[in-house]
């Protein structure tokens, strides 16, 4: 007899991660270089690791507020006037347990059962279950590809839209193709949503990673007025070294927080308060270790580029914004296995494109947000591989 066939269907139709088979596959093997999963190599830095220590055996360890500490909310009301140049007040911040969870919850806030929420394909496969699992329709609307770069064609964008339609997911700039949108690009999203009363979810997690000048990509904040539907999730993963924490926050309208408020107590209840207090310290002292994180993945994302181009056989450009490399190999037709035929071969371990959703099958994902030097021997050694394709 078996327990799972009465398990729930959207429960059982929730896929295996592509990208983790390949970490389950390949971890734990001696030389291993991990260019597999969206993070760097460098550990949280010390000044968010003492004040996180400081606060637990403080005996900061008690229930606390669902929205989020005080002291965090107004460190990310000035963290977005810093960075965006906008006065939010600390009633537009939401803390979540993980970036994950922020997009689930905004998922849950904007659809119902039976609902659409269309995607840039391809995209970072949890907001396709996320979308599936909550009882929702996720459509992928794909990127165009040509010379090596990724864009968006509006139109096609438009005409997946039905009356079923209720957000989009704009992930800008993107995992794992590394598209960044323009100001224009952001500007005609925003009118497509008003003129057809949709909501959008805006992941801009690699704001701070933008290689096209200026400290950060193009936001919505830059092009909203008070009133439009936007609903903005964020992680400390990426900027801070913190993916381990599972921290991440809401940007939406005040008058949406009791729903946001709701949703949290009712999945886990809020965030531990010695946790946020790292966080706290991650905004109002980590500007500069974020900046350290951005040059490195700057330096290691031109080392990956140039090497892989340079064999005539990998066609991409270097991304605009993020932190992955989207390869298209010649000869490579099936990324899952590729992706495990590298790891035996070379020891490098990279994301199948199969696992990003229409029009990634034929692409690998490399992380290039790790020491240089590392970098140069991945290169080295994937260069080795494809040439001898």
């Amino acid at each position: 007899m078996s327990l799972v066939k009465d398990l729930s269907p959207r429960a059982l139709a929730a896929p295996e991660s592509g990208i983790v088979e390949i970490i389950n596959y390949a971890r734990g093997r001696e030389g291993l270089l991990p260019l597999w999963a969206g993070e760097g190599d460098l550990p949280s830095p010390d000044f968010i690791n003492r004040a996180a220590s400081d606060a637990l055996l403080g005996g900061e360890t008690f229930y606390t507020w669902q929205r989020g500490i005080p002291e965090l909310r107004e460190a990310l009301s000035r963290y977005y006037a810093r960075h965006f140049g906008v006065e939010l007040s600390p009633e537009h911040f939401y803390v979540t347990a993980s970036g994950m969870q922020a997009i689930a919850l905004g998922v849950q806030a904007i659809t119902e059962p039976g609902d659409e929420m269309i995607y840039l394909s391809p995209a970072w496969p949890n907001i396709i279950s996320a979308i599936d699992i909550a009882g929702g329709r996720s459509v992928g609307v794909p990127l165009t590809f040509a010379n090596g770069r990724w864009s968006l064609d509006m139109d096609r964008l438009e005409q997946a839209i039905t009356p079923k339609t209720r957000g989009l997911f704009i992930n800008t700039p993107s995992n794992p193709t590394g598209w960044t949108a323009t100001h224009a690009d952001l500007r005609a999203i925003l009118e497509l949503a008003r003129r057809h009363g949709l909501w959008i979810l805006a992941d801009e997690i690699y704001a701070l990673y933008y290689y096209g000048g200026g400290h950060r990509a193009p936001s919505f904040l830059d092009v909203m007025v008070e009133g439009d539907r936007v609903i903005f999730a964020n992680s400390f993963s990426k900027n801070w070294s913190m993916t381990g924490w599972r921290v991440g926050w809401i940007v939406a309208p005040p008058e949406t927080g009791q729903v946001f408020e709701n949703l949290i107590q009712y999945s886990t209840s809020g965030v531990a308060q010695f946790m946020q207090r790292g966080a706290v310290a991650a905004l109002d002292q980590g500007d500069g270790f974020v900046r350290e994180n951005f040059e490195r993945a700057k330096k290691s994302r031109d080392l990956l580029c140039d090497a892989l181009i340079a064999t005539n056989r990998v066609e991409t450009l270097k991304p605009e914004g993020a932190l992955y490399a989207f390869l298209k190999i010649d000869g490579i037709t099936d990324s899952r296995q590729a992706a495990l035929d590298i790891v035996d071969q070379t020891g490098v371990a990279l994301a199948p494109g199969s696992a990003f959703g229409m029009g990634g099958e034929g692409f690998l994902r490399a992380c290039f947000l790790r020491d240089p030097k590392q970098i140069e021997e991945a290169a080295d050694r994937l260069c080795r591989y494809i040439l001898a394709l």
